[in-house]
């Protein structure tokens, strides 16, 4: 979840293993014994966005932190080319500690300014992953309007980007993202059991109702409930 400058360490348990900048706030969370698995509710709830775009050719990950949606991915969606985005090579330095697999063909980490990198990558990207936090909340250079028109050119025609806004400004952000995509292409998800919220947003054409998944049969299982609360909120609008 980092995307600014800091110094991460780890909090052991005998079931998991949290990536923390301070205490008492995990920024990412890996159970010990089924690494590739989504722990927390709003991982799964941003990979929900595959209900809207199921077969994406490039997924970009703005924050590494623990790797939790990049290990899933790297797992269930075997077709696609995966790239993370972290500005602190301390927390790139804590992948291994975090089973988070080594670059190959098809998935590397990037030690860049994400806002920066998006500037260079236009019309390329199927589904943009944004959680990119830092002990303040979510950075300043992830927070302009600038930023979230970068998010919306480097899409490719339906193309989806999640959000992960954990943060008391939320309505700002939502804002901002509704200038950026227009309102009729934005929608949020409430996280019941947390106090944070997703936001998606995306370049129409969706695709079409009943495109056939590339997720795996286990990640289709593991990602049942977000797959059918975002096709039922956006759907719905």
């Amino acid at each position: 979840m980092a995307e600014k400058a800091g110094t991460p360490f780890i909090l052991q348990g005998w079931r998991t293993r949290e990536l923390r900048f301070a205490k008492g706030t995990a920024q990412s969370r890996m159970s010990r014994w089924a690494p590739d698995r989504l722990v927390v509710d709003y991982t799964r709830t941003m990979l929900g966005a595959l209900a809207l775009v199921p077969a994406p050719a490039r997924i970009a990950m703005v924050g590494l932190g623990g790797g939790s949606q990049a290990k899933f991915l790297h797992r269930h969606l075997p077709a696609a080319a995966l790239e993370a985005i972290e500005i602190n090579p301390a927390v790139i330095a804590l992948r291994r500690q975090f089973r988070i697999p080594d670059d190959d063909a098809r998935f590397r980490v990037v030690e860049a300014d994400a806002a920066e990198w998006l500037k260079t990558q236009p019309a390329s990207i199927d589904l943009l992953l944004v959680d990119g936090y830092d002990t303040s909340g979510i950075p300043a250079a992830l927070s302009t309007q600038r930023f979230y028109n970068d998010c919306r050119a480097a899409l490719r025609p339906g193309g989806v980007a999640a959000f992960n806004l954990y943060d008391t400004a939320h309505a700002e952000h939502r804002h901002r993202l509704q200038v950026a995509f227009g309102a009729a292409n934005v929608a949020v998800v409430e996280e019941a059991r947390q106090s944070n919220r997703v936001a998606f947003a995306w370049m129409g054409p969706l695709a079409a109702t009943g495109v056939v998944s590339a997720l795996s049969s286990a990640g289709q299982r593991e990602l049942r409930e977000a797959l059918a609360a975002v096709r039922v909120r956006v759907q719905g609008r």
